[in-house]
């Protein structure tokens, strides 16, 4: 069994299969173009493939499969469901020499391949822990991977060379690639991924049918805990399917928190004091949660100030406030931007570090812009 750990870096794959071209095999495509690797294209949707070849991740592979032979690695971008045939498919047409996948479960597809017969021996299971709310090749990017984490499963059967090379690929495409038995890495993206999703959609479910008044008082703290609601409801469904067990094991256990803080909530509405508690105690539990999430660079979090900036709501307007901030030398960690509804204004926090929100605050008055200065509070990285 795979120990979980970072995996040693390999060589960047010379030529390189992607069967998929939405946003994430693209954004693989581009990752290794701008390495220099070479990249065949395959799709079944032929204006996704279009596309992608227009954007330069690569070339159509040809009907009778890479010219000069098997490519190094062939990645299967696509949904869990899909990988297993994929598999079977471009192992037969001996596409390349090892196979990678990319999707967000890990243990479906590995039954899967194991039930039709696939060859698990030159298949390296893995999954790019990096997205955005926007899918196909038109959302790409060559750096969504950046410092992201890419999850390896080897299996007892993969050849050391073979796992480089994936591992090569990963690091190639800018992501940190770590080793994680396929189980566990099917667990842990249950409870930092695939659940989150679903209490954003709970949540997001709940106004539906709301007035339209409530809706005009929405706050940046609504669109925070919905924004990944937005995504796409038949990828996000074909997910939560594939990862059904320890997905739903971590909604029951946040369903059950959220029972009793339902709970001692009505108790207090009914004259219960001490029913506090018990509500106290799952506000302090969340803060000490939120502060476990590694920061911007990896490790601990760390905490940073906002400095509040009044922008007109008109273009480029955006763009001259983070000029103007790195013309002042500070760095910029974060940015919210607040609309005030019906006004041609907003207002932007600007994250800095602590010791650096003061300068940046009075840099950005000197520059002419309405500061209200380091606000309170603070964002964990």
């Amino acid at each position: 069994m795979t120990e979980p750990g970072p995996a040693p870096s390999g060589p960047i794959p010379a030529s390189t299969v992607v069967i998929g071209t939405g946003l994430i095999g693209t954004s693989v495509a581009l990752a290794l173009r701008a390495r220099g690797a070479r990249v065949w294209l395959a799709d079944s949707d032929d204006d996704a493939l279009r596309l992608a070849v227009s954007l330069g991740a690569g070339q159509p592979l040809p009907p009778g499969g890479v010219p000069g032979g098997p490519a190094e690695v062939a990645v299967l971008a696509m949904p869990p469901a899909a990988v297993a045939a994929e598999l079977r498919a471009a192992q037969g047409r001996r596409l390349a020499r090892c196979y990678t996948d990319v999707a967000s479960v890990k243990e479906l597809p590995l039954a899967a391949a194991r039930e039709l017969g696939c060859d698990l021996a030159s298949y390296v299971p893995g999954h790019p822990l990096s997205g955005r709310e926007r899918s196909g090749p038109a959302a790409a990017r060559a750096d969504l991977f950046s410092g992201r984490p890419w999850v390896l499963c080897p299996q007892a059967a993969n050849a050391d060379d073979d796992v480089r090379l994936v591992t090569g690929l990963a690091a190639a495409c800018g992501a940190v690639p770590l080793l994680v038995p396929a189980a566990e890495h099917d667990q842990w993206v249950a409870l930092v991924s695939h659940a989150p999703h679903a209490v954003a959609a709970a949540m997001a479910a709940r106004l539906e049918n709301a007035p339209a008044l409530a809706l005009a008082l929405a706050g940046q703290g609504l669109r925070d805990v919905t924004r990944i609601a937005g995504s796409g409801t038949g990828m996000w469904l074909q997910i939560l399917a594939a990862n059904a067990g320890p997905a739903g094991e971590v909604l029951r256990l946040v369903a059950a928190d959220l029972i009793l803080a339902a709970d001692a909530l009505d108790s207090l509405a009914a004259g219960d004091e001490a029913a506090v508690k018990q509500v106290e105690d799952l506000l302090a539990r969340g803060s000490a949660g939120v502060g476990r999430i590694p920061g911007k660079h990896g490790g601990p979090t760390s905490e940073f100030s906002p400095v509040q900036v009044v922008i007109p709501d008109r273009p480029g307007e955006l763009a001259r406030l983070l000029a103007a901030a790195g013309e002042a030398g500070v760095n910029v960690e974060d940015i919210t931007i607040e609309h005030s509804p019906g006004l041609p204004v907003g207002v932007a926090e600007l994250w800095a570090r602590p010791e650096s929100a003061p300068a940046l605050a009075s840099a950005l008055a000197a520059a002419g812009w309405p500061v209200a200065g380091p606000a309170a509070g603070s964002i964990a990285s």
